[in-house]
């Protein structure tokens, strides 16, 4: 017996609902279960893939919030493969830092930044779902963990002025990678309850996380007004087409390579490959950003290739 209703895609819900302050707490039950502390979104800040604009992009979609700590959190949502896909991630924190600190700011007040990619596809070789990364110094010789404290001097119950000192560990950006693919529908976690809703679209009864509850009502897929719903329909049918596009490419790409190589050799045919694989690609469209994500080809190499053609 069916004990779970379909809902709108998570990529749709930041690109077109998120601005809402009343949708806030379907984010925040997000974060603070992979945070595992309280999150409360204070504002939504302008990124690269939250502006509006007319030119869909089917494959990412990212949002910037600060939480009430000013802390700056980067969401992303990425439906395929791309290459240099960690090398963008480490852009992207870096570029908030610079964008967030002015000039004659201190340096302790650099915004802290956690980035959190949803990826659709399977990232890299591990067997986990959810990877955790930051920046650590450990001594060479010795390997323990390098530890710098800051003075803090406060006020204590007697009024007098009292100093501590505190670990500054709370500085270099963190990453959370989240691998939709690689999660085999086990809940045992709070998290496990939101990853389960984004790899199926449902949230089961008896899942009880913070705003669990609060999302199965905000994206129920029957709330969507009739245009809206239309636009929905569409947005699926695009990332089907997308992923279809990419998947043929490939495959002819691959088949017509192979075929090419065997005639002029192992070495050269793998180079033939790579050529008919870009030239399918171009024939139906792709952008030299999906070309690369398909191929793992560099973009300096793919118009290398282009312009031999």
């Amino acid at each position: 017996m069916e004990n779970s209703n379909k809902l709108i895609r998570f990529d749709w819900f930041i690109k077109k609902m998120l601005r809402d302050k009343s949708n806030f707490n379907v984010l925040e039950g997000l974060l603070t279960a992979l945070l595992k502390k309280d999150i409360v979104i204070l504002n939504i800040l302008e990124s690269e893939g939250n502006q509006t604009s007319e030119t869909n992009k089917f494959n990412r979609v990212d949002i910037l919030v600060e939480d009430e700590n000013k802390e700056k959190i980067i969401v992303e949502i990425q439906n395929e493969r791309e290459s240099d896909y960690l090398e963008r991630v480490l852009y992207g924190s870096s570029k908030v830092i610079v964008d967030y600190f002015k000039l004659g700011d201190k340096y302790k007040d650099i915004s802290k930044v956690i980035s959190v990619s949803i990826l659709y596809f399977n990232l890299g070789t591990g067997k986990d779902y959810i990877y955790y990364g930051t920046t650590e110094f450990y001594g060479m010789h010795t390997n323990e963990k390098l530890k710098v404290k800051n003075k803090v001097v406060y006020i204590d119950d007697t009024g007098d002025d009292k100093v501590t000192f505190k670990e500054k560990n709370n500085i270099f950006p963190e990453y959370y990678l989240i691998n939709i693919e690689r999660f085999k529908n086990t809940v045992k976690e709070d998290i496990d309850e939101w990853i389960y809703m984004l790899k199926n679209s449902e949230i089961k009864k008896e899942f009880k996380s913070k705003y669990i509850k609060e999302a199965e009502r905000q994206l129920n897929l029957t709330k969507l007004e009739q245009k809206d719903r239309r636009a929905y329909e569409k947005h699926l049918e695009a990332i089907a087409i997308e992923r279809d596009i990419m998947s043929t490419a490939k495959v002819e790409g691959w088949i017509e390579g192979r075929e090419e190589g065997r005639e002029e050799g192992r070495e050269e045919g793998r180079e033939e490959e790579k050529i008919v694989t870009v030239k399918n690609a171009i024939s139906l469209n792709l952008s030299i950003d999906q070309i690369s994500a398909l191929t793992g080809l560099s973009i300096e190499t793919i118009k290398e290739i282009m312009e031999k053609l």
